[in-house]
C-alpha cells in the first residue's frame, strides 16, 4: 500500500473511489471549451486536467487584462461622474 494512502487511512480522511475521480473528471471536460465536445473515452484524465489549468490560467490572464482595461477607463473618466462610479464599483 503506497504510503500516500496509508496516511489518509490513518487521518481518518476517506479515500476518493476510481468513480469518484471518473466522474469528476467528466464533470470538468463539460465546464472546458477545448474538450467539452469530444467523447469522454478518448480524452484522458491528464488531457483533461492539462486543459483544465490551461483554461483557469486563461481566465486569469482575462480578468487581468479587463481590470487593467477597466483602471484605464477609470483614469480616463472624470472621477466625479456616474460612469467613475460605476467602474469603481466594478473594480472593488
Amino acid at each position: 500500500m503506497s504510503s500516500r494512502r496509508s496516511r489518509s487511512r490513518q487521518s481518518g480522511v476517506s479515500r476518493i473511489t476510481d468513480d469518484q475521480i471518473t466522474d469528476l473528471v467528466s464533470k470538468l471536460q463539460q465546464l472546458i471549451p477545448e474538450i467539452r465536445n469530444r467523447d469522454s473515452d478518448k480524452v484522458s484524465a491528464s488531457k483533461v486536467l492539462q486543459e483544465t489549468c490551461n483554461y483557469i490560467r486563461s481566465l486569469h490572464r482575462e480578468v487581468d487584462d479587463l481590470s487593467e482595461r477597466l483602471s484605464q477607463l477609470l483614469e480616463s473618466t472624470d472621477s466625479n461622474s456616474a460612469q467613475a462610479a460605476i467602474i469603481r464599483s466594478l473594480l472593488m
